[in-house]
């Protein structure tokens, strides 16, 4: 829990009493790799702080074609966000890429900490914005940048990553092929 601690104090301060009363609302859980966090059609029970490990989030079309929507690593959150916000069933799948260990999060608890902790619904709230910024950038670079760019920005933005992802799915992420990534690796100024 002392990663939980860390990654909570790096946005707002808190006491060991308040500590004490959030812990509860978090169970650990080991995770292997190729193993399933959520599946489509799955009921979407938790949300996902990554402790440790890599995760990738993807759709399948009708035909099986996988659509890369975002990897997470340390200190990331995941799910099927409209899946677990709107009582839905998955659309997305989240799947292990190495060895993890993540914290779960019911809606339930999450709405309790906001509820009862003025500090913990502050918390959400920058963690909600950032990762909603986050997604703005992605869909932007997509619409307007070259695949160039797009792979540069990648290695910028997530140095830690580039070695522990395929190059298969970073291709996938960033809307390339595999042989468009390794031209682009040789160009790249990353």
């Amino acid at each position: 829990m002392d990663k939980l601690r860390k990654h909570i104090e790096a946005i707002i301060a808190i006491s060991d009493e308040e500590f004490e009363f959030v812990k509860p609302f978090f169970t650990y859980k080991r995770v292997k790799k190729h193993q399933y966090l959520t599946q489509e059609g799955d009921t979407v029970t938790f949300e996902y702080l990554i402790l440790s490990g890599v995760f990738r989030m993807f759709y399948l079309d009708n035909d099986g074609k996988e659509y890369i929507v975002q990897f997470a690593g340390e200190n990331w959150w995941m799910a099927d966000y409209q899946a677990y916000f709107k009582d839905k069933k998955a659309t997305l799948n989240i799947v292990c890429m190495e060895d993890a260990e993540v914290l779960c999060l019911t809606l339930h608890g999450r709405e309790t900490l906001s509820v009862e902790s003025h500090k913990m619904e502050h918390f959400f709230r920058v963690k909600l914005t950032n990762g909603y910024v986050a997604l703005q950038r992605r869909i932007i670079s997509l619409l307007s940048s070259s695949p160039q760019q797009r792979y540069e920005e990648f290695g910028r933005l997530y140095p830690h990553l580039m070695q522990r992802i395929p190059k298969k799915y970073i291709a996938e992420y960033l809307g390339v092929s595999r042989e468009t990534l390794s031209r682009l690796y040789s160009n790249s100024k990353v």
